[in-house]
């Protein structure tokens, strides 16, 4: 009889099952084979009529999960059931956190198995891992499988009591979460901080110099101005963020250009000279091993990827046996890790590049829970990505932890740091001003950075924030340079003296790296769970991108005052800290998770009590108003999204209530009076009649919409078809759209000719992305000089031809029918990288060598849920 190993996914399975004997079966239960029900029609008959049953959770009896199989997991069960009647023992070998514990022991639960079970861990998929985990069986923890629990009760609790709150007081369709809400009001308070924001500016100088006897490219640098008359010059830091003015009490200079413009002229004459010059030797270490998070920062820092997509592309390389358990807050790395990362340091770099004994880090993570090892290349060779045969984004993602990896070992880098300070002096021209600024000396400083030893650097260099918000990567190269060498009281000659503005800039808007970054040094929620936050943070419109910055909505500035004011727990950072403390205790054995659940609901101040409060006492027209500071007209939160509303006052009559819809791209933070009366402005004038139609009786309407400016063929009709309409071209400004411009975009689109290969007709337009050339269903994008009203039909076809298949042109390579749920098509399709599972908006890619036809549709649904 076979012995039945159990793991979460098809592609775990595979990988295990080519380290085992022959008499190993190994199944795959596709993730939780049951969960809380998501719906009503799930919840069982016998507990619907239950006070409690939409929770899903009994709370009158010890907050008792009711667990469902979903109908998509039903074949999974009956086929693990029936490997189980013929095994001889059951080996459960889901992940090693709380999750991969929980899986194992629903697996358990359902299966009830009659023989006997052992649990394995394994924190990387190699040969050696899992015969060493075989030889050494364990039990399945309850205590990681309690705190799971409590987890998942905790947030089906706030999600499902509050949430129905924001839907009666604000509006429909949004949601509450115990981390999700958190993260909101980062956003929020980070767009306040950002409109009370005030401006302030300042100017210095910037000289190019050279020793007076060395006058060569090679030996100029830059200097600064740091000083007048013995008073230091004001810099950025030395402002005030909500007044834009210098702080009170900086004894600084504050010049304006005008000043700027005095010092120039009267110091271009004076002597330069140095006057002292300071080196100080620095070190730079290596950054510790990647974490979760860690990983999501830096990739995301240097290749833009989402959470969502590191956690996918490390899942892939995890279950292929490439890199270790991708879930860990640990940067301990093991004996072995080590031992091979420095052999490989041996091979490429020689021994005297590593240190001297080995390096090690220590967790001091908020957030660590269990003593898992950090991400890091799997098993001692310590391969690189090519030796491997690994290429696109898995080999992306695994040469920054292989690189990572390595880097540990190397020896730290030396640089050399130079401050040269510089005095100004001599006699100044009589300005001829009254009360102008008279220089008696000036400062200047000059800095630069000299690698003595590359170290690590010379395989490996952290992202820093500045970059990420600059959008640039760190490289070794990018490191200040090195200044001439200097003498103390040394001639220098100035080539050039320019005057500079700046401008202080607002707190920067969150990207995904720094978002992940702040939850994680607030010890909030887990980095597991990062990638469904953000993707619901912006599912729910409480947040939208705008290049790598996500900028809150008018919904989440509502959202968050109701939440701060009715619940202020459960966005206070301290409070939701703790609650992670207090699931590590769980876990760790220390404290009842039942005592703990108990206690956040139902205790004096716990969430149903406030829940049953705060429904009578919220207004909802109190919390459907968002207030800005600076801004004299109201926004509300309607049933379609953010709206103005102003009351005109009338003689004789009532004030006219006057509403204008606020378009999806205004910011809170940059949203300004002026800009308000100008949207009231435009709804009360109509839209701008350009001229007549070539038809000589239609209006050519200009209008304003959700993606920018757009012309319409005739008004909004009453019931009738919708009229033509065109987007005006985004290069084009509102200013220069003219009558003959608007009718020959209206003219489209352009019958270009008859494709050659077939005879069907291709086609130039204009759409939402830009100017477009189409033939049988596939797309090719025009840019100058190509025009949609001069494009070639040997051009088109040349287009055409190299355009690469997009999504929406994949090839079909199988139909295998339609989602019970929605129906939506299930189709396999040929990607880029290799076949997927697509429905909807929903693909999921097939594991290296998966037979298309080996993929029947409920494998496909299972794999669709497991995705979402």
């Amino acid at each position: 009889m076979p012995k039945l190993v159990i793991v979460e996914s098809p592609t775990k399975a595979r990988t295990i099952k080519s380290f085992l004997p022959e008499d190993y079966q190994v199944l795959d239960s596709r993730g939780h084979i049951r969960n809380l029900p998501t719906s009503a029609k799930e919840i069982p008959a016998k507990y619907k009529k239950e006070s409690w049953s939409n929770l899903g959770v009994n709370v009158d009896r010890g907050f008792e999960p009711i667990y469902v199989v979903s109908p998509e997991n039903r074949e999974v069960v009956s086929n693990l059931k029936k490997a189980l009647n013929s095994a001889e023992e059951l080996i459960i070998a889901t992940d090693e956190d709380r999750e991969g514990e929980s899986i194992g022991w629903h697996i358990f639960d359902v299966l009830r198995p009659q023989v006997p079970v052992k649990r394995i861990v394994f924190h990387e998929i190699t040969r050696e891992a899992i015969a060493e985990a075989i030889r050494n069986p364990g039990e399945l923890n309850h205590d990681l499988i309690n705190a799971q629990k409590a987890r998942m009760i905790l947030d089906r609790l706030v999600g499902y009591t509050v949430s129905p709150l924001l839907w009666k007081k604000i509006a429909p369709k949004l949601s509450a979460g115990r981390v999700q809400s958190v993260a909101v009001r980062l956003l929020v308070d980070r767009e306040k901080a950002r409109r009370s924001f005030r401006t302030g500016t300042y100017w210095d100088l910037v000289a190019q110099l050279n020793p007076s006897d060395r006058i060569t490219r090679e030996t100029q640098f830059s200097a600064r101005l740091v000083g007048l008359n013995g008073t230091r010059l004001a810099t950025g830091r030395d402002f005030d963020r909500a007044t834009g003015q210098v702080t009170a009490g900086r004894k600084v200079i504050l010049l304006d250009q005008g000043q700027a413009d005095q010092v120039t002229a009267q110091i271009t004459a004076m002597a330069w000279r140095v006057k002292a010059v300071t080196e100080r030797m620095t070190t730079r270490r290596p950054a510790p091993p990647f974490t979760t998070s860690s990983l999501q920062i830096e990739a995301n820092r240097k290749f833009g990827f989402t959470s969502d997509r590191t956690m996918r592309v490390a899942q892939r390389l995890y279950e292929r046996g490439h890199i270790t358990y991708l879930r860990t807050d640990s940067v301990n790395l093991s004996g072995e890790a080590i031992e091979g990362a420095r052999a490989k340091v041996d091979v490429m770099f020689g021994p005297e590049h590593k240190t001297a004994s080995p390096r090690v880090y220590k967790t001091t993570s908020k957030s660590a829970q269990e003593a898992h090892e950090a991400i890091r290349p799997a098993g001692r060779q310590m391969l690189s990505a090519s030796d491997k045969g690994l290429s696109g984004e898995e080999a992306r993602l695994y040469d920054l932890i292989w690189k990572r990896t390595l880097a540990t070992q190397l020896r730290d880098a030396r640089l050399r740091n130079t401050t040269v300070s510089i005095d100004v002096r001599g006699e100044s021209p009589a300005d001829g001003e009254e009360g102008a600024l008279q220089v008696e000396w000036a400062e200047f400083q000059a800095r630069g950075t000299t690698v003595v030893e590359s170290g690590f650097l010379k395989l490996y260099v952290e992202s820093s924030p500045r970059q990420e918000a600059e959008g640039e990567t760190l490289r070794l190269d990018s490191l200040p340079g090195s200044l001439p060498r200097l003498g103390d009281n040394e001639s220098l000659a100035m080539q050039r003296l320019d005057a500079q503005g700046h401008e202080t800039k607002p707190p920067a808007r969150f990207s995904e790296a720094a978002l992940v970054k702040a939850l994680v040094d607030r010890g909030i929620g887990r980095p597991s769970t990062y990638a469904s936050i953000i993707e619901t943070i912006q599912n729910r419109n409480y947040a939208f991108r705008r290049k790598q910055e996500f900028i809150p909505t008018f919904t989440a500035f509502a959202v968050v005052d109701l939440l701060e004011r009715s619940f202020s727990d459960l966005v206070d950072f301290d409070f939701t800290a703790h609650m992670e403390s207090a699931l590590d205790a769980i876990a760790a054995g220390q404290t009842d998770w039942t005592a703990y659940v108990e206690e956040f609901y139902r205790g004096d101040a716990g969430l149903e009590v406030q829940v049953a409060e705060q429904e009578e006492r919220i207004d909802p027209l109190l919390f459907r108003e968002v207030k800005l500071e600076n801004f004299d007209f109201e926004i509300r939160i309607g049933r379609f999204g953010p709206y103005l509303q102003r009351f005109v006052e009338r003689e004789g009559a009532e004030p006219e209530r006057q509403i204008v819809s606020l378009p999806d791209d205004v910011v809170p933070a940059d949203l300004t009076t002026e800009q308000a009366g100008a949207l009231f402005s435009q709804k009360l004038e109509g839209p701008t009649v350009l001229g007549k139609h070539t038809d000589g009786t239609t209006d050519i309407l200009l209008r304003d919409g959700r993606y920018g400016p757009y012309l319409q063929l005739g008004p909004d009709g009453n019931g009738a078809a919708k009229p033509k309409r065109i987007s005006v071209p985004k290069d084009t400004a509102v200013e220069e759209v003219s009558l003959e411009m608007a009718q020959r975009l209206l003219s489209l689109p352009r019958r270009v000719g008859m494709h050659p290969d077939d005879g069907q007709e291709v086609v130039a337009h204009i759409g939402r992305y830009g100017p477009y050339v189409s033939h049988g269903g596939k797309y090719a994008n025009l840019a100058p000089p190509d025009t949609v009203f001069d494009v070639s039909l040997e051009r088109a076809v040349t287009l055409l031809k190299e355009k690469k298949p997009g999504r929406r042109q994949r090839q079909v390579l199988r139909e295998l029918g339609t989602h019970p749920q929605d129906q939506a098509p299930i189709r396999i399709l040929d990607g880029r990288y290799g076949p997927y599972i697509n429905c909807g908006k929903v693909n999921v890619s097939l594991a290296k060598g998966t037979a298309i036809e080996e993929v029947d549709l409920p494998t496909a649904v299972n794999m669709i849920e497991e995705r979402k």
